[in-house]
């Protein structure tokens, strides 16, 4: 046997056509060069969304491997061909009169050229992408990888070596060349195998053309390590149809060479390792795999939907319950799947399943490795267990002169609650964040998932902090964006927003002073603002047709959302509507406002909501005393010259609920949960990262920017960054940015 493997190696070495074909591989180098320069001109010619959409090089090795295999194969088939051509066969056979043997011993040789090329070949054409994508190879895409891929980032080397590694498919060639006796025909049937067939693959319909892509030789590597690229196999079946392809080549060509009679031998030996590697392509990942108890039926586009039952009072497990609706964008079958990613809606209030239907595209690149879930969260305000014109409607919230309008206010409050309470105590009783989290835990249970990943929006990250709180070991991942800050002192919080909104009416007088189109153009925006809510707080500003009359506080809660949210730039429309009503305001006449707050409201005046306040209260966002709303009040006259005031409505709504405080705020378990990732516009953005840097190692994007909700809002920027974390669980620095559009 040694002796026929050191003639292999004198025939590998000493055939001046096997070095001229190993220098030609060079080739896959000079490709991936071409390739990036190609992708660098059209790349730095794009806007800043349009770079986010582009595809990752990876590590650079896409256009240059299926010409590295190529060129490996084509050295295996010669080895073969090139004797039955000269005639050298009948010669090599007298030596080596096994004939198996004889083939065989060629594949020392062969791997030992084949696996010290294919490194320096791999290595190569890594180092001549990452050289000429220089710092645009950090960019973060859409899908959550980068364009390019440094060797310092997490299992580029890995990658490298294991794709080093499988370049031995030389085999392949030599099996195929012991088949087919011909080096032509050999070349065309490597040719149909690494160049053809992935092209055919691709003209497949979605999701089947990824599908079959991820059995195609040059996808398997990243599959092993399960790296980043594209591929529905779990590594370990990856590896089995990596080894399965020679070893099903060489079974062939052991046979074809083999002498009459005796071709049975390598033919079994054959056939049962390739169907153990068959056996182990079978067995599902952990990933993949789920034992799931939901019976999902389609409801309408890619959305399916199922049903979790849950206790009304989880402190009762055993009594009443009530039918959770939950609904499931399914991955879409071009990645491996990750698991499920759970959107917890805002509001509170909101429906997660809405947000699925209106708001599907934005998680259409996550859904290459996950399903999307989420729910009809039980404090939902349509789900008519309690009525939603209850729900839909409250008081006027006023602010206390004195403890007597305060005692008043509470009496006004609790009325209004007992109302909507009455249809059906115990579920008004349990609407709280406490008891939406302990819901969610038992959908991951009836999805049969060991961990989730959560976007949490708004309100929702209320809830995904109480969750943290109570099943830390359920979380792989936690997202938030723009929430609503549970954890903050009430000094604290309030703080942030008025910090917040000042700053958001500062960018709002800017642009008044600068745009024609605004109302108050040529005047001091401030000014006449806080002139118009001192006349309003001595003398309320009438309704047209004495309907109703604006006080000061009126007037600022009315405002928030426009000046907040002041719409696409650079027209700001909502911030054009509330110059107009201001300005009008100025007249004597209030309608401005209450005719846009009745467009969505049904109410002259901003209502305060039974249907948020019946989770806001049992979460502990009111004030626990008369004296605590003094303090409050006096902090924001001090520190808020434009909006004093706004951030007392919610809790003011609280003053006389009725149940007690059942979800309080308390410390997150920071050493038993994964780093999270915040990220918040202008106005967000504080309060956010004051939640999220509560645990060791997380991070923040902020949005350079106005808006609410920036991942279900399509901001291309900040869904980059989320898909990288949740995808990979890869945080940006702090201090990462994201701009508007417009400035990118």
């Amino acid at each position: 046997m040694i002796d026929a493997i050191a003639s292999e190696w004198l025939k590998l070495y000493s055939l001046r056509s096997n070095l001229y074909l190993l220098a030609f591989s060079a080739l896959s180098v000079l490709l991936c060069v071409g390739v990036t320069f190609m992708v660098i001109r059209g790349f730095d010619n794009q806007t800043g969304d349009e770079r986010l959409a582009f595809d990752g090089l990876g590590a650079g090795l896409g256009t240059g491997l299926p010409v590295a295999f190529f060129v490996m194969a084509a050295l295996g088939a010669l080895s073969i061909t090139s004797e039955h051509a000269t005639g050298l066969i009948s010669t090599s056979l007298v030596a080596v009169p096994r004939r198996q043997l004889f083939l065989f011993a060629k594949i020392p040789a062969l791997a030992a050229v084949t696996l010290v090329a294919g490194q320096a070949l791999v290595f190569g054409m890594h180092a001549v992408t990452q050289a000429v994508l220089a710092e645009r190879a950090g960019q973060v895409l859409i899908d959550g990888r980068t364009l390019g891929a440094s060797l310092a980032d997490q299992g580029v080397m890995a990658e490298l070596l294991v794709t080093g590694a499988a370049m031995p498919l030389a085999m392949m060639g030599l099996g195929l060349g012991a088949v087919i006796r011909s080096t032509a025909g050999t070349l065309v049937a490597l040719i149909v195998i690494l160049f053809v067939l992935p092209v055919v693959a691709q003209t497949l319909p979605r999701p089947l053309s990824a599908q079959a892509g991820s059995f195609m030789l040059g996808s398997l590597p990243d599959q092993i390590i399960a790296g980043e690229g594209p591929g529905i196999l779990p590594p370990l079946a990856a590896l089995a149809l990596l080894i399965a392809y020679p070893v099903l080549a060489l079974t062939a060509g052991a046979v074809a060479i083999a002498v009459r009679g005796r071709g049975s031998r390598p033919l079994v030996v054959g056939g049962l390792l390739t169907t153990l590697l068959a056996a182990t392509m079978t067995i599902p990942s952990s990933a993949s795999a789920s034992a799931s108890t939901l019976s999902w039926k389609p409801c309408g586009g890619d959305l399916e939907c199922a049903s979790v039952q849950v206790p009304v009072n989880w402190s009762k497990p055993s009594g009443r319950k009530v039918s959770i609706q939950i609904a499931k964008l399914p991955a879409m079958g071009t990645h491996r799947r990750i698991g499920t990613v759970f959107a917890i809606p805002g509001g509170p209030g909101g429906s997660g399943i809405e947000d699925l239907k209106t708001k599907g595209g934005s998680f259409t690149d996550l859904r290459q490795r996950f399903d999307v879930v989420s729910h009809a969260p039980r404090n939902t305000t349509d789900l008519g267990v309690i009525p939603y014109d209850c729900l839909a409607t409250g008081p006027w919230i006023t602010v206390p002169r004195d403890r007597a309008e305060y005692d008043r206010l509470a009496e006004r409050n609790r009325e209004s609650a007992e109302r909507c309470r009455s249809s059906d105590p115990e579920y008004f009783d349990n609407l709280d964040s406490g008891s939406v989290a302990r819901d969610i835990e038992a959908i991951r249970v009836a999805l049969g998932e060991q961990r989730l990943s959560f976007i949490a929006t708004s309100y929702g990250g209320v809830v995904a902090t109480t969750y943290a709180r109570l099943f830390p070991g359920s979380i792989r991942a936690m997202y938030i964006d723009g929430s609503v800050n549970h954890l903050a002192d009430q000094a604290a919080h309030a703080k942030e927003r008025y910090k917040s909104i000042e700053g958001q009416f500062t960018r709002f007088s800017a642009w008044c002073e600068s745009a024609p189109t605004c109302a108050l153009h040529g005047r001091d925006a401030g000014t006449v603002w806080r002139g118009l809510l001192s006349r309003a707080d001595r003398s309320p500003v009438p309704v047209k047709g004495g309907r109703a009359a604006y006080s000061g506080f009126d007037f600022i809660v009315a405002a928030a959302p426009d000046l907040i949210s002041p719409g696409p730039a650079p027209d700001f429309p909502n911030w054009q509507r509330f110059a107009r009503v201001v300005d009008k305001a100025l007249t004597g006449d209030a309608s401005g406002f209450s005719d846009y707050v009745a467009q969505a409201t049904n109410s002259l005046k901003v209502p305060s909501f039974a249907g948020m306040n019946v989770t806001h209260c049992p979460d502990g966002l009111g004030f626990r005393s008369y004296e605590e709303f003094q303090r409050m009040k006096a902090l924001s006259e001090r520190i808020s010259p434009n909006f004093a005031g706004n951030a007392l409505w919610h809790p003011l709504a609280c003053v006389g609920w009725p149940t007690p405080v059942t979800n309080p705020a308390g410390p997150l378990p920071a050493d038993r949960l994964p780093p999270f990732l915040g990220a918040g516009s202008w106005t967000d953005h504080d309060d956010t990262a004051d939640i999220v840097t509560r645990v060791p190692g997380s991070s923040t994007v902020r949005y350079n920017g106005s808006g609410h909700g920036l991942y279900l809002s399509g901001n291309k920027c900040t869904i980059s960054h989320a898909n990288r974390y949740l995808t990979f669980l890869r945080l940006p620095p702090r201090g990462t940015t994201c701009e508007p559009p417009a400035a990118a």
